[in-house]
């Protein structure tokens, strides 16, 4: 089986899991917290390189304040148990988007974590938190436009790939396939530069249920899709 490198996933149901078994949705992020662990460890074991989940969207903070507190300190509590995972099973942890708006003791924590985990050579996990994709567009222009406004950027040099080093995703390589739970078959602001050329399964099953072999499946149906690189390049070169 064709493994692919980088696979991007958007953690969808974690409140209608809970809801569907008569507890609050709190619950339901916890458990979903947990099956991030398992499913990068189960994501290495299959050879997959790169693994980047959608944890808080910028749209996120629109929830009720209960709840973005919950996810907040649950947040806070998986920071903690990130960092033993990491170290334990070698991963390299990266966090994308916009942490000014986090509290200082989260921030301090993601600092920590990339920090403890930079030399790692295992699973590289990315985190999207606060992060949109419109919002990281926005700020990699402004650092642009400031280089150009600096002397640092010709306009006319600009292109692709320059934009792209401005990107907070500037160290990974884009996704080959997204995967999308709970069956909403939308993108919600992720990555969307990036998943330009990715192949995209979506799936009704809930985060808190997805599993190993749901992962398997999903590479099976990346695996019975025509992906010829050449003519990859040719769309692009159109």
């Amino acid at each position: 089986m064709n493994v692919p490198q980088h696979v991007a996933i958007i953690l969808d149901g974690n409140g209608r899991w809970a809801k569907s078994k008569g507890m609050p949705r709190n619950y339901g992020h916890a458990q979903g917290s947990k099956n991030v662990e398992r499913i990068c460890e189960e994501a290495w074991r299959m050879g997959i390189k790169y693994l980047t989940v959608y944890a808080f969207s910028t749209e996120n903070w629109n929830r009720p304040e209960s709840e973005v507190n919950a996810l907040m300190t649950l947040l806070r509590n998986y920071m903690k148990t990130c960092l033993k995972t990491a170290k334990k099973n070698d991963m390299k942890i990266r966090v994308i988007g916009d942490i000014e708006p986090l509290d200082d003791d989260i921030k301090s924590r993601i600092l920590e974590l990339e920090e403890a985990s930079k030399d790692n050579g295992g699973l590289n996990f990315t985190i999207a938190l606060n992060y949109g994709s419109r919002d990281e567009m926005v700020r990699a222009a402004r650092k642009l436009a400031k280089d150009c406004a600096d002397g640092r950027v010709e306009p006319d040099d600009i292109d692709e790939g320059m934009f792209t080093s401005y990107l907070d995703t500037r160290e990974i390589p884009e996704p080959d396939l997204l995967i999308r739970t709970s069956g909403e078959q939308r993108l919600s602001n992720f990555l969307l530069w990036q998943l330009a050329y990715s192949e995209f399964y979506f799936t009704d099953v809930l985060w808190p249920d997805f599993t190993k072999e749901e992962l398997v499946r999903a590479i099976e149906q990346y695996n019975s899709r025509d992906r010829r690189f050449g003519e990859i390049k040719e769309e692009q070169d159109v």
